[in-house]
């Protein structure tokens, strides 16, 4: 009959040993990040989802409200920015809610006039308004609407 001591004298063959131990680490860690992984990726494109779906709806409230407004009033009311954190609702007032924070807008119009027909002298005498509303996150564009507007 073969003893502990005969195989490894000195050395006791119950548990795992310290170089043991740690690959078992390493292995676990490597099968957890390849578990995880994808859910950080998911994580990522659901918030930068998130970020492009208010960008539009910050796009498209203003672009509604210039809509409404006498055409004759666009041009002088609504170029203008708003800085990082400063974006505002319908009723001028700031949003405080975190999410926007990041936020930032920017509107130009413009008179145009239609191919056909010569540019008029003033600009006013044209017929429609290129308006263009621009919304960032972090400085980064995420969001822009064009649209002709008429009288």
């Amino acid at each position: 009959m073969i003893t502990k001591t005969a195989i490894h004298p000195g050395r006791s063959r119950e548990g795992f040993t310290l170089v043991e131990a740690m690959l078992a680490v390493v292995v676990l860690g490597i099968a957890a990040a390849g578990v995880l992984l994808p859910f950080v990726s998911g994580a990522t494109v659901r918030a930068e989802g998130t970020r492009r779906t208010l960008a539009a709806g910050l796009a498209s409230d203003l672009m509604e409200q210039i809509i409404k407004t006498p055409f004759d009033q666009i041009v002088a009311g609504y170029n203008y920015a708003e800085l990082q954190g400063q974006v505002k609702d319908a009723t001028g007032t700031v949003f405080t809610d975190p999410k926007y924070a990041n936020f930032s807008r920017a509107v130009t119009c413009e008179y145009v006039a239609a191919s056909p027909q010569p540019a008029p002298s003033d600009p006013a005498e044209c017929n429609y308004i290129l308006v263009m509303v621009q919304v960032n996150y972090s400085g980064r564009e995420t969001a822009t609407i064009r649209r002709l507007v008429s009288e």
